[in-house]
Parts: structure tokens; C-alpha cells; sequence
């Protein structure tokens, strides 16, 4: 890399990783822990592209970026931010930044990314930033997650808001696919007009187009779960999308499966499929960011107790038991597991056997698809991992994936087996086929907890 990098940030320990792997990347660096010295290189025209914090003693990072903007239209301001929320990224893309990242990021990500801000030629052109609604409505967004696949799909939201794009969202039940609509919808140019979900139902009738567009008047129209609307509905929403009359509304459509399977297995019209995926979100359930939920966890605590009383706190007990629940209603159930547990719970603290009580009274998990049943494991695998490339767009997904994914596919499949064989380490080990020393330090290397006498099948 060659250039000069201006990073501004209060953390004296990112400052000194970032001018050490800027410098050693070939780039001079000029670091500080103050908005107002760093606004000044960029008045005295220092720089080739910013690094910035959110978050700073003297003020606010993302509030820079359009003075930036006006003075250097052609400086790249890359933000990295602990707010790890969908709004963060929202509130980046308004403001014109060059690219977003959470905290803790990855270093070779983010070298990655600078070095693509120092070869850009040009900003692109983007619209004017969209007027705030209110910070109620804002945090009234459970959109909250650090794991990547939260933090791709943030990204890949502030990328299609602005666009007139169809966007499909598809994902499990109680993922928040609803959400990801209205978000789209509530930060786009279109946010000053109706936004109206329907379901076929709607649509049932021959004068049902007539009546949703006359609805919708030009806003944002979403289609929930388009799979499970007949074809000849399917056919009345085709025609609708390509004659909507004076006021052409932008359409999203929602469901819970792959609709490119659906199309595949004739559930889904060939031509409403293709008018409908301008861009595909995809919503990752639960289990596919074990690391939020207890971020999820306390933003719902937060929200249910609504400042009265004590803050409530997870045990490692509770913790490790809501890590390891399936969560077959996703955030949905998440969401209603700790409503019960403000209501019920005294202490300060909630503990593993209040935590094991209420998902004991969880509803059991929803039917899978029978794709789900029959399919192969190594095709199933496959269209995870293809998936989880989509959602980096085109960027490559951080560096030491081939561990990650070990890991993740390694460790369900030991605790399964060992609740399988009620906790006996010799049956266990003669179930996976591997010997009896490797799975003791499987278990110690991925820290799983062993229960005896506790059978799952």
C-alpha cells in the first residue's frame, strides 16, 4: 500500500496495532485520540484516507463524515464502531462513508479495505442523506448482532436501501425478515410514504392488486411468505409488477425458504422469481450467530424491565444454557423467553435453572421442510457455505475460515453424540469411530460440557 492513512481513535491500543500494520503495509500514519485534531489534518488536506471511531471523547465520528464529504469529496473515511447495531451501518452509509466495520474487527479485513480506499479513484455519487426518524423508533430495532453474518447483512442493507431494486428476505420463522423490510423501507427516499405488508389473502380476488396498489400509493409494498401463495395468485402479482399504474411501488418479498429451490421444485413461478430478485437478503436464524445471543439476551432484558429496577444479569450457567438451545423460533423465542424471565425472575442475577425453566416451556420446534429431511448433509453444507460467500458480496470473508468451520460443524456433532450416549466418553467414542484419548481432548480443546444420564434420542 502506498499513502497516507489519518486514524482517529480513543483506544490506545488500536491506535499503536493500526500505525504498526499501516507502516509495516508501507503507509505513513498519523494517529490521534481527538476529533478536533483529526478534522484539522483533514482542513490542512493531510491525508489519503481516514480510519475513524464512532465514539470519541470530543464527539462523534459518523457526524464528521459529512463535513468530510463537503471539504474532500474524494477523501475515503472507513468507520470502525463498538455500536454494533444495524443503525450503525445505516447511519455509515448515510454519511457517506467509504466502508463500516465493527468492533473487535479483523486486522487483515480492514488492511484489505484501506488498501481499497487508498486505490479508489473517485467517491461515487450517492443520494442525500435521509432525514433521522426518532431515536425511539431506532432502538426500537432489535437488529443487533456482532457475529460477521450480522455485520454482512448490515452492510448489504445500507447497500440496496437506496435502490429501487425488488429484495427478496428469506429466512427461518421469527428471524426478523419483517424487520429487515421495514428497515429498508424506513431509511430509503421512500420513507415519507405508506408502507403496506400483504399476504395472499390480499390478493385472493381479481381486484386485489387494484386495492393494495391504491394502498401503497408509490411507498414500499411486502409480499410475506411468497412461496406459500398459490400460482395463480403468483401469476395476478407477476402482471401487478409489471403494469402498477401511476405510482410504481418498490416490492419486497419475504420466506422462509430458499425460494430458488421453491422455483426449482415449481412452488415459486419462474418469472415472478426473476422480477422479484433484484437483490436477496438472507436472514440467519439463531444457531448461526450463537455469539449474539446473549447480546440479544440483555437488549431484550433492557427492553422488558424499561428502566425499572435493577439491571438484570445472565449467569455463565444461564449463558451456556441459552448457547446451547436450539432456538427453533429464533429471535421471535428468544424475545418471549426473556419477557418470562423479567416477569418471573427476583434476583438480580438469572440463574441456570430459571433459564432451563423457561425454554422448558418453550414450544417445541416447528416442523422442518421436508427438502430438510432428505437432503444430504454435504449438500446441505454446500448451500450454507455458498451462502455465507453471498453474503460478503465481493469481498472475501475473514481470514482462517477453514478452522471456523471445522469448529462449528465439530463440536455440535461431539455434544450431540454425547447426549446420544448419555454422557459415556467410551460409547461416545465408539460411535464417532475415533479413539477414546482424542475425544477427552476434543472436549477439553472445544470446552464442552459432559452431563451423564442425559439422553436427547
Amino acid at each position: 500500500m502506498d499513502g497516507t492513512v489519518l486514524v482517529a481513535d480513543d483506544d490506545r491500543t488500536i491506535r499503536t496495532v493500526l500505525t504498526q500494520a499501516l507502516t509495516r503495509a508501507g503507509c505513513k500514519v498519523h494517529a490521534t485520540s481527538s476529533l478536533t485534531t483529526l478534522m484539522r489534518w483533514v482542513g490542512e488536506g493531510r491525508g489519503d484516507a481516514v480510519i475513524t471511531d464512532v465514539a470519541m471523547p470530543d464527539g462523534n465520528g459518523l457526524e464528521m463524515l459529512p463535513k468530510i464529504s463537503q471539504d474532500r469529496p474524494d477523501l475515503p473515511v472507513i468507520v470502525i464502531s463498538a455500536q454494533n447495531t444495524i443503525m450503525t451501518a445505516i447511519k455509515a452509509a448515510e454519511a457517506d462513508a467509504f466502508d463500516y466495520l465493527p468492533k473487535p474487527f479483523d486486522l487483515p479485513d480492514l488492511m484489505k479495505r484501506t488498501a481499497r480506499a487508498l486505490n479508489r479513484k473517485e467517491t461515487a455519487a450517492r443520494a442525500a442523506p435521509a432525514t433521522p426518524t426518532s431515536d425511539a423508533d431506532r432502538d426500537d430495532l432489535p437488529l443487533v448482532g456482532r457475529t460477521p453474518v450480522m455485520q454482512a447483512l448490515y452492510r448489504l442493507v445500507a447497500r440496496v436501501m437506496n435502490t429501487d431494486l425488488p429484495v427478496l428476505i428469506w429466512g427461518e420463522s421469527g428471524t426478523g425478515k419483517s424487520l429487515i423490510g421495514k428497515a429498508i423501507h424506513d431509511f430509503s427516499d421512500r420513507r415519507t410514504l405508506p408502507f403496506v405488508t400483504v399476504t395472499g389473502a390480499d390478493l385472493q380476488d381479481i381486484e386485489g392488486p387494484a386495492r393494495v396498489l391504491a394502498r401503497v400509493r408509490g411507498g414500499t409494498l411486502l409480499i410475506d411468505e411468497i412461496a406459500d401463495i398459490s400460482l395463480e395468485v403468483q401469476a395476478r402479482i407477476a402482471r401487478m409488477m409489471d403494469a402498477p399504474g401511476d405510482y410504481t411501488p418498490r416490492f419486497l418479498a419475504t420466506s422462509q425458504s430458499d425460494l430458488a429451490e421453491a422455483m426449482k421444485k415449481g412452488a415459486l413461478r419462474r418469472d415472478l422469481f426473476y422480477r422479484l430478485s433484484g437483490a436477496t437478503v438472507h436472514v440467519p436464524s439463531l444457531r448461526d450467530r450463537v455469539e449474539d445471543i446473549e447480546l440479544l439476551a440483555y437488549h431484550f432484558l433492557e427492553r422488558a424491565d424499561n428502566g425499572n429496577g435493577p439491571a438484570r444479569r445472565l449467569s455463565e450457567g444461564a449463558s451456556k444454557v441459552f448457547a446451547n438451545y436450539s432456538w427453533p423460533g429464533n429471535v421471535r423465542q428468544l424475545e418471549h423467553a426473556m419477557r418470562q424471565l423479567a416477569l418471573t425472575s427476583r434476583a438480580p442475577e438469572i440463574s441456570q435453572a430459571e433459564a432451563e425453566q423457561v425454554l422448558g416451556a418453550q414450544p417445541a420446534p416447528e416442523p422442518v421442510h421436508a427438502q430438510a429431511n432428505t437432503e444430504r448433509l454435504g449438500a446441505s453444507v454446500e448451500r450454507h457455505l455458498r451462502r455465507y460467500f453471498d453474503q460478503h458480496g465481493s469481498m472475501l470473508p475473514p481470514p482462517g475460515l477453514y478452522g471456523r468451520i471445522l469448529r462449528e460443524i465439530e463440536a455440535p456433532l461431539i455434544e450431540i453424540s454425547l447426549a446420544a450416549t448419555s454422557g459415556n466418553q467410551a460409547k461416545c467414542a465408539d460411535l464417532l469411530g475415533i479413539n477414546r484419548n482424542t475425544l477427552r481432548k476434543k472436549i477439553t480443546d472445544l470446552d464442552i460440557e459432559v452431563t451423564r444420564g442425559r439422553k436427547m434420542m
